[in-house]
């Protein structure tokens, strides 16, 4: 057999897993924006569905050009970011992830009662023009952004305002201005993801973007860890390649899955990567050579 044989095999079996660890990371990289501003929000579900509805209709209903498509599933989602933000965001830890959780469950209601959407049998056959670049690429430039952003004033000013807000505002910082940007941004992101994904999955439904999945990008960002731009990205890969390396374990996948979460939460409490505790252990290990 060939390498191309070999490739295309491959990638018949497993594209749908590669395009979900680029679609994952995206997520993770949301909620990323908004926990490196201290805000403990729950809403990416919800923008990532608001993209993916969007962006879909756009292309079923419209035959609009995919660019285009996935601009508006990262623009909608933010505009709803920027009018939930304004009132909710003077809510902190707990309180605001129940707000945000809520306001979620009400995206999914909606979506659940419009005949546009399809109501709760979703929408089918959203024609499958997702790329493999198409993801690189929109990962690539997420990825030098936010990087960009976390050397700038504003990441600065993000990292002040988690650290301790109430200083952050005496040195005159807008508290309330740089939150409402860490929201909205994380909204779009969450966005063009959703519309990414529902374009090589066929079939979305108002489900897909519940509590559930809400949980599960808050995770794959704490798993991997949340001190940079690296530990949300390799959170989001271990917890997408799970289930496929479990699959033999079916039964007990549900356990496994949350029997190493409870193992990093308990001894990795800052994530898989997390750059002190890489840099201890190495210094550590050169102390050992050199003696």
């Amino acid at each position: 057999m060939g390498f191309m044989e070999w490739w295309d095999g491959f990638w018949a079996t497993y594209n749908t897993v590669i395009f979900s660890i680029g679609v994952n990371a995206m997520l993770a990289l949301s909620i990323y924006v908004t926990l490196s501003c201290g805000l403990l929000s729950l809403a990416n579900a919800a923008f990532m569905g608001i993209g993916a509805y969007t962006a879909s209709l756009l292309t079923m209903q419209f035959d609009m050009p995919f660019p285009i498509a996935l601009a508006a599933g990262g623009v909608l989602p933010s505009l709803v970011a920027l009018v939930i933000g304004i009132p909710t965001l003077r809510l902190s830890g707990v309180y605001l992830a129940m707000a945000t959780l809520g306001f979620g469950e009400v995206v999914r209601v909606i979506v659940l009662n419009l005949e546009i959407t399809g109501g709760p049998m979703g929408l089918n056959g959203v024609p499958p023009i997702t790329e493999w670049w198409h993801i690189v690429l929109l990962l690539g430039v997420t990825i030098y952004a936010l990087a960009r952003l976390r050397r700038s004033k504003t990441g600065r000013a993000f990292e002040a305002i988690k650290e301790d807000e109430v200083a952050a505002r005496l040195m005159g910082v807008n508290v309330a201005g740089y939150k409402l940007l860490a929201f909205v941004i994380g909204a779009a992101i969450a966005g063009v993801a959703g519309g990414l994904n529902a374009h090589f999955t066929f079939t979305i439904g108002p489900n897909n973007y519940g509590f559930e999945n809400a949980v599960d990008i808050l995770t794959m960002a704490v798993f991997g860890g949340t001190s940079n731009l690296i530990g949300p990205m390799i959170g989001s890969t271990i917890l997408s390649l799970l289930p496929e390396v479990l699959r033999h374990f079916k039964d007990f996948r549900l356990a496994i899955n949350g029997l190493i979460l409870i193992l990093v939460v308990l001894y990795l409490p800052k994530g898989i990567w997390d750059p002190r505790r890489i840099r201890a252990f190495l210094g550590r290990n050169a102390e050992k050579k050199v003696k």
